[in-house]
């Protein structure tokens, strides 16, 4: 017993040390381990009196007692006792904090390329000055049309005499007013023609919409004169065939594509056509011309291949642009 203060100072001692050592561990975190986990458990504070009494309770060292017996050298160690440590309830348990690692975010491009905006016919011609046609453009949009399909020679043949061309419209006329000045002696022409299938002056337009306006806009210059809607909007071809042998007609206003049917029919005669005029100039609600549209300029063409071109070679035709 003389060694009792000696071992408690001791067992004091060596409690003290492993508490700062594992105080140590448990602010780093690792607890001696290698490869400290990402998520890390925030450390709940304990009283430093109350780790020190169950550290020393844990390491306790006890000394040699001498038996009162003269032979007895036996030592008895103490058993360790061991105090349970009291688990924090789920009141008390503080959220866990988790560091996650986030993958790199790819850099992208910010800057977006803007994709140009096809232009259109529309917004060409809505730019443009109106010009009035001119024969040449009607030579060039024949020859730009024939020059895939024919040979040299057979595209010098197309090209028509200046002499068989009419005045063009200067954007200044009516249709009554450009008529009236193309044709002087109109009343005086219109008497003798007393042929059936046929007229003597043609109106070519782009829609029957149009080719009314026309034939409202022409009752100045027309007079007495007969005239036939020659479209296909609510007339059959077999109708029209009808009213060009039951009477004699002086005007004709419609599309290409009606008159070319009735010509292949053999319902209209193109000899004794003596005006061919192409409403060249309007423009419709898209700002086309009547060439400017693929469909109409087609039948155009193959409407001059049928007899016209070779009429206004012979100068019996005249062709103008109003």
């Amino acid at each position: 017993m003389r060694n009792e203060p000696a071992l408690k100072t001791l067992n004091s001692s060596v409690a003290f040390i492993f508490l700062v050592r594992r105080m140590q561990l448990w602010e780093t975190g690792s607890h001696g381990q290698k490869g400290a986990p990402i998520c890390k458990v925030k450390p709940q504070p304990r009283d430093p009196c109350h780790l020190l009494h169950v550290q020393a309770s844990r390491f306790c060292i006890c000394a040699p007692e001498a038996s009162d017996g003269e032979g007895g050298g036996d030592t008895e160690v103490m058993q360790q006792e061991t105090v349970p440590v009291p688990v924090p309830s789920e009141e008390t348990k503080q959220p866990k904090e988790c560091f996650l690692i986030q993958p790199k975010e790819r850099k992208e491009n910010t800057t977006k390329t803007r994709k140009r905006r096809k232009k259109k016919i529309t917004d060409v011609l809505a730019k443009s000055e109106p010009k009035p046609g001119l024969p040449e453009d009607l030579q060039k949009l024949m020859k730009d049309y024939y020059s895939s399909r024919r040979s040299v020679i057979e595209l010098e043949e197309l090209n028509l005499p200046d002499s068989c061309f009419l005045k063009a419209n200067d954007l200044t006329h009516s249709l009554s007013s450009y008529l009236k000045e193309i044709c002087p002696k109109w009343v005086k022409l219109r008497k003798n023609h007393s042929e059936k299938k046929s007229v003597l002056m043609l109106i070519i337009c782009s829609s029957a919409i149009r080719a009314l306006e026309l034939i409202r806009s022409m009752t100045a210059f027309r007079g007495d004169s007969k005239v036939i809607k020659l479209f296909a909007k609510h007339i059959k071809v077999q109708e029209q065939v009808k009213l060009l042998e039951k009477r004699v007609v002086h005007l004709g206003v419609g599309t290409p594509g009606r008159i070319k049917e009735l010509v292949k029919q053999g319902g209209f005669n193109l000899i004794p056509l003596k005006f061919l005029v192409f409403d060249w100039n309007w423009r419709d609600q898209k700002l086309r011309r009547m060439m400017d549209i693929p469909e109409i300029r087609k039948e155009v063409f193959e409407l001059l291949e049928m007899g016209v071109l070779s009429l206004c070679k012979s100068e019996s035709l005249k062709l103008g642009l109003f």
